[in-house]
């Protein structure tokens, strides 16, 4: 008896509540019962540098879902009226400005809308010209003459390192200077420099991966740049609003020397080595690729310390050099050269001179032993310790 009596009180409250859901239902906004099935999504072009009376394409194919049928409702001038539709419009404007544009996208139960902010400049302003400018040094490491161009060049010169650090992690700093870049008429002036270090990467999202603002100036200092070969930008936009950008090379040459230092002798039947790290960059989509990595190893022919067995010619000295990849898998060695063929460079008649080479379009190829983290090694197999004149380790990307 209690039981049908709760249930005969309960009925009309069970009405009452799915009446209620059912009415607040229809009380949803269209943005909130469409936001995860229906998405406005638009492009235009040209995106910057649009003038009066220029034609602006406008395409919202971008919408989600994709291939949905889909009706496309365009607003240019923000009166809250529909001036287009279609899912590709073209629209100008004859009076410079900030105009937001919306676009609303349906799929005949649920919609939803984009809007974004399109900078009309006068049909006679004058376009910019980005100058990202160029630098080279008078001479490299050695003293050498260095030639120039259309680029950046710089060296880190370590040429005098302790055996205590084996590593070629040094970064060096680049002054960028865009100071040339014009305005584009005495009236007009730039107003902002923005330089864009990775073109790879739209940070700020606007579809230009060229022109983001990773430093900004017109004259700027970018630090701690590893070795390597950099494709960068700079944006320059004038105080009408227009911008120009130019594209630049830096390369970064690293080259880092040990002198007078000693290698132990073989005692226990295994050789003695000593290992010399360098990282080095094979990245054709980004640009960074390295020419070459080189290895120059001068030690005396003869230890001086050495007792001479007769026939047994032990006191001649011979070392070698071996490289690996990141994996530790053997690239390369100069093992098989003989002693009267170590005479690589400008070597004098006491030394052994030898050179070991990698090249950046193959050994650090994907195809072959790749890029990153390699080990230059090394080697005494003689039983006596032997003194080192020098090793030298060239990373060369220009």
């Amino acid at each position: 008896m209690g039981l049908c009596l709760l249930a005969i009180v309960m009925k009309p409250i069970l009405m009452a509540l799915l009446f209620i859901s059912a009415s607040l239902a229809g009380c949803m906004s269209d943005d909130e019962a469409s936001s995860s099935a229906v998405e406005a999504i638009f492009d235009y072009d040209p995106a910057k540098n649009i003038r009066t009376g220029m034609d602006i394409d406008f395409d919202g194919g971008a919408s989600l879902p994709s291939g949905a049928s889909l009706t496309y409702k365009w607003d240019f001038d923000s009166d809250g009226a529909y001036d287009d539709t279609g899912r590709t419009v073209t629209w100008s404007y004859p009076d410079a400005g900030s105009y937001e544009v919306k676009l609303t996208v349906s799929d005949g139960t649920n919609s939803n809308s984009q809007s974004r902010t399109v900078k009309v400049i006068d049909a006679d302003a004058v376009d910019p010209t980005a100058d990202a400018g160029s630098d080279s040094p008078m001479s490299d490491c050695d003293g050498d003459s260095v030639n120039s161009g259309s680029y950046y060049l710089t060296y880190i010169c370590e040429m005098d390192k302790s055996t205590s650090n084996k590593n070629l992690l040094a970064t060096t700093t680049i002054n960028l200077d865009g100071s040339n870049s014009d305005g584009g008429s005495s009236d007009e002036y730039i107003s902002t420099w923005n330089w864009d270090l990775d073109l790879e990467r739209d940070e700020d999202g606007d579809g230009d991966s060229k022109n983001d603002a990773d430093l900004t100036g017109e004259t700027v200092e970018w630090k701690e740049v590893l070795a390597g070969e950099y494709k960068i930008a700079l944006t320059v936009t004038n105080g009408a609003g227009l911008s120009n950008t130019d594209e630049v090379v830096v390369y970064v040459n690293y080259v880092a020397k040990w002198n007078d230092f000693a290698i132990g002798g073989n005692n226990s039947g295994s050789p003695i080595d000593i290992d010399f790290s360098f990282p080095a960059s094979q990245d054709p989509d980004s640009g960074n690729t390295i020419r070459r990595a080189v290895g120059e190893l001068v030690y005396l022919k003869e230890d001086g310390d050495c007792t001479n067995v007769p026939g047994a010619n032990n006191c001649r000295a011979k070392l070698d050099l071996y490289g690996f990849n990141s994996t530790d898998e053997e690239a390369g060695n100069t093992s098989a050269m003989g002693l009267d063929q170590r005479q690589s460079g400008d070597c004098d008649s006491d030394t052994d001179c030898v050179w070991l080479q990698f090249t950046g379009s193959y050994h650090f190829s994907e195809t072959q032993w790749k890029d990153g983290e390699w080990t230059m090694t090394l080697r005494n197999e003689k039983v006596n310790d032997l003194e080192v004149e020098s090793l030298v380790i060239r990373l060369i990307y220009k």
